[in-house]
């Protein structure tokens, strides 16, 4: 127990024998140090499962964890210990605003990667319907190349195929008159074959010659339409076929598909947040214990030795002037003569 004790006060940044000449603050720094020690232990995870998710490599994500972890492990042990008791709230609160704002940066900065893999199977699912919109997109972009040719070929052979049916139906009005021009039912209303109805036979003959023209011409044409037709359709598969059907899931689309279920889900929008809130709390608590804590004998003597090697230093100055004059005065007249 005696080596937690130490290792925790350790990090917390304290003068351990100094911290002995106040046993009473030794439980307080030594919950200060445990605090920053699972601070950093959890950036590690942190960091590590991170790198992990972009690349997929065990031993870099081990060794970008460790540093990462130890990273943030100093740097809170460095604002803790920066932080000195004055019995001037205001001015110790103005000192640490800086540090508390570093410390929520830090705090949010840990907690993402950490977020991603509480929430890791709602956001393989949301993965799952990014992938789909992604491909669908490609997909519309490749026949968005392709619909405006196909939509003339189309209207083309519409127009074709029209033209084939009036003159079909030209046709069949002509023989229908020469019919009645026959039997009677029609035209002059005499039965016979005379000339009047060899004219509306001719007639109908020469609209039957042109539907077959016609019909040859266009027919010849829409063959040839829907050729191409079949020749876009074979390159646009092909195209769809040859895109990019890389699975989706790298930092930033795990931390995209956690914005979508933030958005959509309030349930899942609290947590978040009460996640983030908790490393908030974690991070900024060393802060906010030393800011709070009342003055303790350990804040006076490491006054006392500050203030010991303050005197000191400036006694060691002037005595250092005081020489420098001396040595000066005694070269003086030998300068003169």
């Amino acid at each position: 127990m005696k080596r937690f004790r130490d290792f925790f006060l350790f990090c917390s940044g304290v003068h351990v024998p100094m911290l002995r000449r106040a046993p009473s603050e030794t439980n307080k720094y030594g919950g200060i140090g445990a605090t920053i020690f699972f601070t950093g232990l959890l950036a590690a995870f942190s960091g590590g499962y991170a790198l992990w998710s972009v690349f997929s490599s065990p031993w870099g994500a081990a060794v970008f964890g460790i540093i990462w972890g130890l990273m943030i492990f100093n740097l809170d042990r460095y604002i803790v210990s920066g932080m000195k008791k004055r019995n001037n709230f205001w001015s110790e609160f103005g000192m640490a605003v800086p540090r508390l704002v570093l410390a929520v940066l830090i705090a949010i900065v840990i907690s993402k990667p950490l977020e991603l893999k509480v929430f890791e199977k709602e956001i393989n699912q949301e993965l799952i319907v990014m992938e789909q919109q992604v491909f669908k997109t490609q997909e519309d972009k490749v026949k968005d190349r392709f619909q405006q040719r196909i939509g003339v070929l189309n209207a083309e052979i519409a127009q074709l195929n029209a033209d084939i049916q009036l003159q079909a139906t030209k046709l069949d009005t002509l023989q229908i008159i020469a019919q009645q021009e026959a039997d009677g039912t029609g035209g002059s209303r005499r039965q016979n074959l005379g000339p009047i109805y060899k004219a509306k036979k001719a007639d109908a003959d020469t609209a039957a010659a042109m539907l077959k023209r016609i019909t040859d011409q266009n027919g010849a044409l829409i063959a040839q339409k829907r050729q191409e037709l079949q020749s876009i359709d074979s390159t646009q598969k092909a195209t769809v076929g040859g895109l990019n059907r890389t699975s989706i899931d790298g930092l930033a689309s795990r931390l995209d598909a956690l914005g979508h279920l933030t958005d959509r889900s309030v349930p899942v929008r609290w947590a978040n947040w009460f996640i983030m809130l908790l490393f908030i709390t974690i991070e900024t608590a060393p802060v906010f214990v030393k800011l709070i804590s009342p003055r303790g004998p350990y804040d006076d003597l490491l006054e006392a030795h500050e203030h010991a090697y303050i005197i000191f230093r400036k006694e060691t100055i002037e005595k250092r002037e005081r020489e420098h004059n001396k040595r000066m005065m005694i070269g003086q007249p030998a300068v003169n003569s």
